[in-house]
């Protein structure tokens, strides 16, 4: 008697497994394609802000200060972007791919870096106090110097994950679900 219950009971329970697993799976394909639509949306945007940004750069050819702008928002852009193929891969192959999460953080690094070397020349000019600038300079320094470890760590990630990937013929950086 105890068999048959517990065959009812494995029977039930792989029923309810399946139906759920089901159900998440539609939750997520749902999500992902909402998701992948919105960061179609904002990269479309973004571009569209980066172009008018970049034309007045060059209207501008005096003033740095609208070319890095540019740049930034460009650099905004490739991230939506990368995130948007993040997202696409995920959908795919129902894995996320990890060197894409590192180019993002990459370019992040980046932009984050043009920020505060622009920040730095925009208080040069504004004339702060010695004692401010020194400041400002120092605390410049320091984020740079940790971009700089953090971006060195992030290629050095990417290069390892490519290698071991090409020694063992496949896409070892993929994390499945």
């Amino acid at each position: 008697m105890d068999t048959i219950n517990s065959e009812h009971i494995d029977a039930e329970t792989n029923w309810v497994g399946r139906v759920s697993k089901r159900a998440f799976s539609r939750v997520e394909f749902t999500a992902y394609l909402v998701l992948g639509g919105l960061l179609a949306i904002v990269a479309a945007i973004g571009t569209i802000g980066a172009v008018m940004t970049l034309a007045k750069a060059a209207a501008d050819v005096e003033s740095p200060l609208p070319l890095v702008i540019a740049i930034d928002r460009i650099l905004l852009v490739l991230m939506i972007i990368e995130i948007l193929h993040t997202v696409r891969v995920s959908f795919h192959e129902g894995a996320l791919a990890c060197e894409q999460f590192l180019v993002v953080g990459l370019i992040a690094s980046i932009r984050r870096m043009l920020v505060i070397t622009l920040e730095s020349s925009q208080a040069q000019d504004s004339g702060p106090s010695a004692p401010e600038l020194h400041g400002l300079f120092n605390s410049s320094m320091i984020e740079l110097c940790v971009l700089g470890g953090l971006i060195l760590v992030m290629v050095v990630s990417i290069f390892l994950l490519r290698r071991n990937a090409h020694a063992h013929g496949a896409e070892t950086h993929v994390l499945k679900r």
